[in-house]
């Protein structure tokens, strides 16, 4: 069990509001800046700071929160192992992003349960943003994603890189003729995973280091499944960007073609990641290795 002092450290860098934590922690404002002051005194190090009025951490505070917050995760698997009944099949929770989940998983998975048939499997769907969110709560123990995260923040082991293109439908007439550069294409409309969304986050950040925005394409349509997002295109309903496992089916039968640009040329990782500072990062590791085989 961790100190109530920790539970309220914890719950100021949730809030990194004092008066919101103790009124989670129903205490007074002045009893929980008491136990922040106990545990700077206690390490020797300043935790919180102001910044133009705005509570934010310090380097040593984030150190601090990334650990305990660890912990913290950590306590609550072990206290639902320790009440576990013996003939209760364990549980593993993993967490995937909707096109690796719709396009690149069931091999692994397959593989995985097939060679662990005593094992239960949780399998949560959602962007690179909510995975991120689920992975530090401690809801899942590992994620399996595509678009970008701070990867000194996680342990992490790449799992298979793919090639990101433009797609629109066999028979789509372009606005201003057949486009050489991305630039021609900002007379289509643009179909766009939502926002959060690796397959989106990519776009972005190319479009960025072109100087260029979704904002951009005055014409776009954000959808937030893959599978919906696929079908608008088979309607020719507009352009996209995305992995080319995503649309493999529909350019096999020659339902969809791929737009190839001369200033446009993408490949990015699919990684599995999980928290390194977990006392259990050395086993959700081993799950990692054999899932990626």
């Amino acid at each position: 069990m961790l100190d109530f002092r920790v539970t309220s450290f914890l719950t100021v860098c949730h809030t990194m509001n004092f008066t919101k934590a103790a009124a989670e922690l129903n205490l007074t404002q002045p009893a929980v800046t008491q136990q922040i002051h106990y545990l700077e005194n206690y390490y020797g190090v300043k935790l919180f700071c102001y910044e133009k009025k705005v509570l934010t951490l310090t380097e040593q505070g984030r150190i601090l929160y990334a650990r305990l917050n660890a912990m913290e995760k950590d306590e609550e698997i072990i206290r639902n192992e320790l009440r576990k009944q013996p003939d209760v099949h364990p549980l593993i929770s993993i967490g995937v992003t909707m096109t690796i989940g719709e396009y690149a998983v069931i091999s692994p998975l397959t593989s995985y349960i097939r060679a662990h048939p005593a094992v239960n499997i949780h399998v949560h769907y959602g962007n690179t943003q909510e995975l991120l969110r689920l992975l530090d709560q401690g809801k899942i123990s590992l994620a399996l994603i595509e678009g970008y995260y701070p990867e000194e923040r996680y342990g992490h082991r790449k799992y298979r890189t793919e090639e990101y293109i433009c797609v629109c439908a066999k028979n789509h007439v372009f606005q201003n003729g057949t486009p050489r550069q991305i630039r021609d294409l900002l007379p289509e409309r643009l179909l766009v995973r939502e926002s959060g969304s690796g397959t989106r986050n990519i776009l972005e950040r190319y479009l960025a280091a072109q100087g260029m925005t979704v904002s951009d394409f005055p014409s776009f349509m954000e959808i937030e499944n893959m599978h919906t997002l696929i079908q608008l295109l088979l309607e020719d309903c507009g352009i996209s960007f995305l992995y080319r496992i995503a649309a493999n089916e529909g350019l096999a039968v020659g339902q969809l073609r791929e737009i190839r640009l001369t200033d446009f040329f993408m490949r990015h990782d699919f990684d599995f990641i999980w928290d390194k500072n977990s006392i259990f990062a050395g086993e959700t590791e081993k799950l990692a290795e054999e899932l990626a085989l």
